[in-house]
């Protein structure tokens, strides 16, 4: 097929693009946990005896001497060293011309299946790619000089979008056909990939993205932020540069709104303020209805919450809904959790750097919870029904933020599947 034109580029969210992708019969041994979910001694644990594993790439400290500062400069000179290896050894190869991909992840009975392409940095940068998050200067950083070593963006951006026919008719016929991938990662999620080659497909991707107009961040919003610091960088550096150049976009993977699935992103928090547990229970009780339950308090709707204190179940019902005239932000459970509890009663500032806070995935379950209060290192845990995707896009609509550690969603894109290269 041939190349987009410079303008096509230009003018359109999501465009196709030459991946680099591992050969089939590695593909099993590339694939690996994102680089944010696992810490220097999980990767090494996980990389052991691999050495095409994408976590040399991703987390490449484990390649470096115990110790070795993973944002020092020797951590990104092994990435770009140990990316250009497994290229020269024909681990990765790039496509030969400009595709889109489907990605269908299944946890357990749960299946998601979206668009890898390149996602333009221009729209995010006028908001048709949309944010809801804020980022810390510290891990955009890092990903900026991650990106830069190795060339390439290698963790992919987990993007939503509204439905649309296009888009669903091309999934639906290419994923009859046989798939060029089909790994099993950690925790028995599948990963299967399948490449669109025909033009007429191609083509239909590209218009289906216009006509959905927007598409959402859902998780990402560090590597997207370090895409744009990237490309404007390269252009300044650049004095033929045209807007076409693969450093103006970055690497995304769009699910179906209806497919996405965001859990419970729950709280524990250090300790109780200087209050007892009687003089805590009476304070919560202003704001709150709280009723001692025989069982985990799980959530099972919007304004209520379960509280694990002092080896008892509790739930807590809000007395009063948030106004109605207020921000979309205010009215979400997080922000009615923080403003009527955690920074009132228990004096918890910024969570982003607040200590006392710590923030535990709904994957890890209620039991989770139990095991940080019960092992006297936590004193309290509040359960959160999740946040909907309606919300996001509502948040993201808005152009309002949301508050850190608002959403969890899983199951997580791998690392090493799919790259995008910057040149």
């Amino acid at each position: 097929m041939s190349k987009p034109t410079q303008n096509s580029r230009q003018n359109h969210i999501v465009q196709p693009f030459a991946a680099l992708r591992p050969i089939p019969d590695l593909a099993q041994e590339v694939v690996a946990l994102p680089y944010d979910v696992v810490n220097t001694k999980e990767a090494q644990a996980l990389a052991e005896e691999k050495p095409w594993s994408f976590l040399h790439i991703s987390k490449p400290e484990i390649d470096l001497p115990e110790g070795t500062d993973v944002y020092s400069d020797e951590v990104y000179l092994k990435a770009s060293e140990n990316i250009k290896h497994m290229v020269d050894e024909g681990v990765l190869r790039q496509d030969p011309d400009d595709y889109y991909y489907i990605y269908r992840v299944q946890m357990g009975d749960h299946i998601q299946t979206g668009i890898v392409g390149a996602g333009s940095v221009a729209a995010y940068e006028t908001n048709l790619i949309r944010r809801h998050e804020f980022t810390r200067p510290d891990k955009e950083t890092d990903r900026v000089r991650q990106i830069d070593a190795v060339n390439a963006q290698t963790g992919p951006i987990f993007t939503t979008h509204k439905p649309d026919v296009l888009l669903a008719e091309v999934i639906q016929k290419t994923i009859k056909g046989a798939a060029d991938y089909h790994v099993i990662g950690e925790g028995k999620v599948e990963h299967t990939l399948w490449v669109v080659t025909e033009p007429e497909d191609i083509a239909k991707i590209t218009q289906g993205f216009d006509r959905v107009k927007v598409i959402y961040i859902a998780d990402g919003h560090h590597r997207t932020a370090a895409a744009s610091r990237i490309a404007e960088a390269r252009k300044a550096a650049n004095p033929n540069h045209t807007g076409t150049e693969p450093y103006n976009f970055f690497l995304i993977v769009s699910f179906p709104e209806s497919e996405v699935r965001i859990l419970d992103y729950n709280r524990v928090v250090k300790d109780l303020n200087g209050l007892s547990e009687t003089e805590f229970i009476a304070k919560i009780g202003a704001n709150f209805i709280v009723e001692e339950v025989d069982k985990s308090a799980k959530p099972t709707d919007r304004n209520t919450f379960g509280m694990y204190l002092a080896g008892k179940w509790y739930s807590l019902a809000l007395k009063e809904p948030a106004p109605s005239d207020g921000s979309i932000v205010d009215r979400l459970d997080i922000s009615l959790l923080t403003s009527r509890l955690l920074e009132p009663i228990l004096s918890i500032g910024d969570p982003r750097i607040d200590p006392r806070i710590d923030f535990i995935g709904g994957s890890r379950g209620m039991i989770e919870l139990e095991k940080r209060v019960d092992s006297g290192e936590w004193a309290v845990a509040f359960a959160l029904f999740p946040t909907s995707i309606i919300e996001l896009m509502s948040v993201a609509d808005a152009e309002e933020i949301m508050p850190p550690k608002s959403t969890w969603f899983e199951p997580k894109l791998a690392d090493g599947m799919i790259s995008l290269l910057l040149d």
